[in-house]
């Protein structure tokens, strides 16, 4: 508990370090520089696609009838580029996420490193395909996970705990690879997990109870529509944020018990025996 609260305090700490900031921005300069891009290439061609598509559907033109008679038809031109919007808004945030989220944890691991465990031995007993393939693996069961438990989220409780639960596993199981490949030997980080399994757990479903932060931020830009694209990037930001201090607190936590645990197996070497001071020498009288 100790070691956990610790790299906790440290993590909140190192959030506020301007690599970790800059990381955090990032997603957001990446959505408006993809937004821009797709929006010069395609947005005529993806109107065009959309009006024809909603012109075929007849329940769609007797709404459009609906909106003349009341005055409101110029809404109609309006219709498609919010489709647009709405349709493509998810991928990009999606995908800036994922790119982010890939370059900001090996990021976040040097800094710990560097600044806190210089002297600490880099035995790279994981490799980037490995931590990759373990990270698609347990995604896939994190989300057969949730949609099978998505009949209990009726009973008030559950819905509660079970998808933090779920997402905490989650973020333990890929965190924990990661932050460890590098450093310790397949042996070391086997014993770790082992040993710390119950905190690093706990971290992973307190990480995901963070996560839930943006969630609200997200049902706040959908109540409160005038303030969407203020509220939507703030909630990109907090998401990334928090993902960030996800990161660090795993880093802090895993790299001082791998220091602990070589310390326990390899003790530091005995400082070097001195040599026997020489006897004193013995003046002879001169005869």
């Amino acid at each position: 508990m100790k070691l956990m609260l610790d790299a906790f305090w440290r993590a909140a700490a190192y959030c506020l370090h301007p690599r970790v900031i800059a990381l955090s921005v990032l997603p957001l300069v990446l959505m408006v520089a993809a937004s821009l891009g797709l929006g010069y290439l395609f947005w005529d061609r993806a109107v065009d696609a959309v009006n024809a598509t909603l012109q075929g559907w007849s329940l769609v033109t007797t709404f459009f009838t609906a909106l003349e008679r009341f005055g409101l038809g110029g809404l109609k031109s309006a219709l498609a580029p919010l489709i647009i919007v709405f349709l493509a808004t998810p991928v990009i945030v999606v995908v800036a996420l994922l790119a982010v989220s890939v370059l900001m944890t090996p990021s976040i691991l040097h800094l710990v490193a560097q600044r806190r465990f210089p002297d600490l031995e880099r035995r790279h007993g994981g490799s980037w395909w490995r931590g990759a393939l373990g990270s698609l693996l347990a995604t896939l069961v994190a989300l057969l996970a949730m949609l099978a438990s998505i009949p209990l989220w009726l009973v008030p409780p559950l819905v509660l705990v079970l998808p933090p639960l779920i997402w905490g596993w989650l973020t333990y199981r890929v965190l924990s690879y990661d932050v460890l490949a590098e450093h310790a030997s397949r042996e070391e980080r086997r014993e770790l997990i082992r040993r710390h399994r119950m905190p690093l757990l706990a971290m992973g479903v307190l990480a995901g109870l963070l996560g839930a932060a943006p969630g609200l931020v997200w049902v706040s830009g959908g109540m409160f529509a005038a303030l969407a694209p203020v509220l939507v990037p703030a909630a990109i930001w907090i998401y990334t944020l928090v993902f960030a201090f996800a990161a660090l607190w795993f880093s802090h936590f895993a790299l001082a018990a791998l220091a602990a645990l070589r310390l326990e197996r390899e003790p530091p070497a005995p400082p070097p025996l001195e040599p026997p001071p020489f006897p004193p020498i013995e003046v002879l009288p001169a005869p």
